[in-house]
Parts: structure tokens; sequence; C-alpha cells
């Protein structure tokens, strides 16, 4: 009966038009009725688990770390102000809303505040993906009726928002259990998501100087200071291929990661990270040769600044690297998940030769669909790296605070730990680039902000989180480089991972007899930057543009704009049409 109570009232609260925020329901359940319990409580509220990542969003982010066949409307500079989108969806809150109006129904205190706790942490992980999203957003914090002025209030600004936000935030981390659970809200995830938020609001205040960014750079470094010092969780570091190891194991392993999706073939809940790291019909996604030059070598120095760097073939350029690269990306000696043979790099699966393998599962696992290895939606490692990088930003960032947060992911890596004061005295000149790195780092912090930022780069690759980086630190210009892959010396048979077995056969003029399963025509099947020799090129038929003025933002959808008659504005630089 309480099942057949709540999936009445999720049809009527999740009913009707996406964008309304005036749904009430008014016969069969009245709110008086119900939310007495814990098991209505909960009932009610695990739908708000659907607003996290699912799938493909968590690891199939591109940005300019990793390219596929098709590259995204955002990198490509193509994006227009559309008509509705569901990104600007409140249905949620309206729901959120409508439980913390009636919460107090709940005859039990501590229950009560335990679900107000939770609700309220979705209330600020809804927000702030709206901020993130659109910038200056209408806040709202009850459940509106249809006649109600609010809905069609004009947007507040992002500091009113983030404000309330950090209030949720910190009511969440304030009542929610301190029970660890993997699939669950607790207050360790509240305590992530407020390192998450400040960290991403604090950067983005900086870089695009909107003032007043300090403070709440200190708001991300105090959760992040508790959640290391009271949470009890540690970087996994077990086995010959820890990190690896910990994205393709079919359980979340609690040791680091601090809430996970749940997927389980016998529940019908799968995802297909196998097929599309592994078929040549799923864009073929591969890690960009600019994030392969970041993988430091084990002593610690950059791998470009190795002789001859810009020349070396995959077989030579693994060679005594951080140990994330061979856990990342198909190398010599990979083999998959219960395999005894190796298994070199499909360029007919992945365009630029570096084919990943961080989530990959065995082989049985490659058919339609099929993947049921659980997904991170928070960690460890990236609660380590926001500390570090939010007080490096602030330049008090000490020796001790790396040895803290960094050394241990490097020690994962087989790496030498960062030094603070080498980092500073020579910043890495590949990574402060105007071609290769970002621009807008400076001041003397500059060498260590560029290595936490390398650092975060490999260690959350895949993980839904880069393009929001590039947002923070203003770096949108990065998606106009050039996009290339592994380096060729000249047309010929290669043996990618240096088996005795050549892999792939790439000819110009004369097609040659060859004992390779893939074999292409240079500039046709694929194309080289030097013509005859050099990187894999790609996507060379368009022209890539971020405007600096417009695009850190997305466009309000026109519909929207239409039914508050103007009261919600435009973003900067996006023309819709509308005259006011």
């Amino acid at each position: 009966r309480t099942i057949s109570i709540l999936l009445g009232l999720l049809a009527f609260v999740t009913g009707g038009c996406e964008d309304m925020l005036d749904r009430f329901p008014k016969d069969k359940l009245t709110p008086e009725n119900y939310f007495h319990t814990e098991e209505e409580c909960r009932l009610y509220t695990n739908d708000f688990y659907s607003m996290f990542p699912n799938g493909s969003a968590i690891y199939g982010e591109t940005a300019d770390v990793i390219s596929q066949t098709t590259l995204t409307s955002e990198v490509l500079g193509t994006r227009v102000v559309p008509s509705k989108v569901g990104t600007w969806n409140w249905e949620k809150l309206r729901d959120i809303n409508f439980f913390l109006q009636h919460s107090g129904n709940c005859e039990d205190s501590a229950v009560k505040l335990k679900y107000e706790g939770l609700a309220r942490f979705f209330r600020a992980y809804f927000y702030f993906e709206k901020v993130k999203y659109y910038g200056d957003v209408p806040w709202v914090d009850r459940p509106l009726a249809s006649d109600d002025t609010e809905l069609y209030k004009g947007r507040d600004s992002r500091e009113i928002v983030i404000d309330n936000v950090l209030k949720d935030i910190d009511f969440a981390i304030a009542n929610l259990p301190a029970e660890k659970s993997l699939y669950t809200v607790t207050r360790w995830t509240a305590l992530a998501l407020k390192s998450r938020i400040c960290l991403f609001e604090g950067t983005f205040r900086k870089y695009h100087e909107l003032g007043d960014y300090a403070g709440i750079l200190t708001e991300c470094i105090a959760a992040s200071k508790r959640f290391i010092e009271e949470s009890g969780y540690s970087i996994y570091n077990s086995g010959a291929t820890p990190y690896q190891d910990l994205f393709s194991s079919l359980k979340a392993n609690g040791t680091e990661i601090i809430l996970a999706r749940a997927y389980n073939s016998s529940l019908a809940l799968t995802h297909d990270v196998n097929g599309y790291l592994t078929s040549s019909t799923m864009g073929r996604p591969g890690l960009l040769k600019n994030i392969a030059n970041m993988y430091l070598m084990i002593d610690g120095t950059p791998f470009t600044s190795q002789m001859g760097w810009e020349e070396k073939t995959l077989p030579e350029e693994y060679v005594n690297r951080d140990k994330r690269f061979a856990q990342t990306v198909r190398t010599p000696g990979f083999k998959r998940i219960g395999a005894t043979a190796v298994s070199a790099p499909d360029l007919a699966a992945t365009e630029t030769g570096y084919q990943l393998i961080k989530f990959l599962q065995a082989a049985k696992y490659d058919s339609y669909n099929s993947s049921t290895n659980d997904l991170p939606l928070f960690r460890t490692a990236e609660v380590y790296l926001n500390y570090a990088e939010a007080k490096a930003e602030l330049g008090i960032l000490t020796q001790e605070d790396i040895d803290l947060v960094i050394k241990p992911l490097r020690d994962r890596a087989g790496v030498a730990n960062l030094s603070l004061a080498n980092a500073n005295a020579h910043p890495d000149s590949y990574l402060s680039s105007e071609e290769t790195g970002d621009r807008n780092v400076t001041g003397d912090n500059k060498g260590v902000i560029l290595e936490i930022r390398r650092e975060r780069t490999v260690e959350m690759l895949m993980e839904n989180l880069r393009y929001w980086d590039i947002m923070r630190w203003k770096e949108g210009k990065r998606f106009e480089k050039v996009f290339t892959g592994l380096y060729f010396p000249r047309p010929g048979e290669y043996d990618l991972n240096a088996d005795g077995k050549v892999d792939v056969c790439i000819w110009k003029d004369a097609k040659p007899s060859t004992n390779a399963s893939l074999v292409y025509e240079l500039e046709k099947d694929l194309f080289l930057t030097e013509k005859d020799h050099g990187n894999l090129l790609l996507h060379t038929d368009y022209i890539r543009k971020w405007n600096e003025e417009r695009d850190y933002l997305y466009p309000i959808p026109i519909d929207d704009r239409v039914l508050t008659q103007g009261n919600i504005s435009q973003n900067p630089g996006w023309e819709d049409g509308l005259n006011f």
C-alpha cells in the first residue's frame, strides 16, 4: 500500500509540463496524510537520486581530453539558443521543495532532520548544476501555486544563489548520517559536494574576475580538511594495478569511493562502457596527445622535457611513465581482464590510437549495454585535489599539504612526490605555453597551480569534471587547438604494443602486402600532421571557435524567456531574436 501511495504521489508531483513549478496533488492524496514515517520519507526522496548523472554522462566526457568521431557543440562552437532544453528543467526543484514544506509531518524528529538534510543536499546539488550552466538563476525555496507571482520572477545573482546553496549543504552536513554508504548520501557525500561547489565557484569568480573569491575558497579548504580528518576514507592502493582496478571492479571500492551509482544485470541496471571503449561504431573515443603528454616520468620530471619526446612512438613513450598512463590507455603488455593474450590498441575503435581502458571490464561485457560495474559519483581523490588547488590559489599551500594530499596519489602512480619549491621556481613550460597549456595562471604560485591541474587532469579523467574545470579556469580557447593522436614517423607497418606482431599498416602511393589486420591509406583513411609523418590529425574539416565573451555560460531557452515576458534575461552574447 505504501508503494502504491508513493506512485500516486509521484504521478501528481512529476506529471505535466516539466518546466512549471506550480503542480500540486489535489486528489487521492494530500500532504497532510503523508511523510509521517521514515519509510514514506525514504520512498519519496529516493527519486532525488535520479538527478545524478549515469552511464555515458560519467565516463563519456570529451572536452579537450578525449576525442570522438563527433565532437560536442560546446567544443565545436556551434551552440544556438534552444526553444527549450533539459538543463533548464525545474521539475526536481518542485519535488524537493514540496517535500521540505511537508516533512514536518514526520513524527520522529531525528528522522525528520535526516531527510530534510537529504532534501537540502539535493537542492544544493540542483542549484549548483544550474549555476554552472547559466550563472544567475531564480532562487525558489518553496513550492509555488499556479497563481504565484514568483513563477515569473527574474534571475537572482549567482552570489545570492550560492549563499543559499551553502546554507543548504551546511544543513545537510550537520544532519545526514556519518555512517558510510556506497549508494546513499551521507555526511561525507555532503562534505565532498561542498568541497566541489566551493572550488568551482571560488576559482570561477577568480578567473572570471567576479570578485569575492577568497572566502568561498576558504570554505572549500575547511570542508575538504574536515573530510580528510574525520571521514576515514583514503586512497586505494592495493594490488599491481590499483588505479585501473578502482574503476573496473564490479562493486565500487568503499576505501576511496564515497558515493557510486549501482549497476546490476539481474535488476536490468546496465550501461555500455565496454561497448563504448571497444566498438568501432560508438564514437571511437581516444585520449588526445596533449593529455598523453601530461603524464610525468616516474622521477617526477615532465615527459615533455625528455630528449626527442615529440617523435616517440607508443612503445617508446610509455616507458618509465606515471603508472596511470598504462592503467588508462592500452600500452605494451596490456591484457584484458581474465585474458592471457596481450591486446594492442585497436585503431578501428579509437581515432587517436590511445585506446582507453579506464572502466573497461572483461570481454564478456562487450556486447551492447552489458556493463555492470558501479560508476563513481564522488571519490576521495577529488576532495584531496580540491584541497590542494584551493590552498594553492590562495597562496597558502605548504609542502606539508602536498605530502598530505598529492603524495598519496603519486605514490599509487609510482611517481616521485611534488616539490612546492621546485614547481614554483621552474614552472613547466608545456603546461603554461599559449599553444599547449593554460594561459591565465600567473603569480608566485603559478608553477604549483599548473602541477595540481596536471594531477587533476590525469587522475580525474573520464569522470565528468574536465569541461567544468575548463569553464572555471577560463581556458575555453583550449577547444580551438589542433587535436592529435599517436605519432607515426613514416608510412609502414607498426607493432603498437611491441609483441612482435604487426597491428596496423599505413601506406601511401602503392598498397603493400601486409599481415596487419588494419590497413589505412595515408591522406585518405587517416591524416598525419606533417603529411607523410607526424601525429594522427583529427577533425580537420571544420574550424572550432570559442567566444570568450559568450561561451562560458549556456543560453537561456526561448520558451522560458517568453513565459516570463523577459523577466528572465538572456545571457551575454546569445541572440535569441526577442525584444526583451
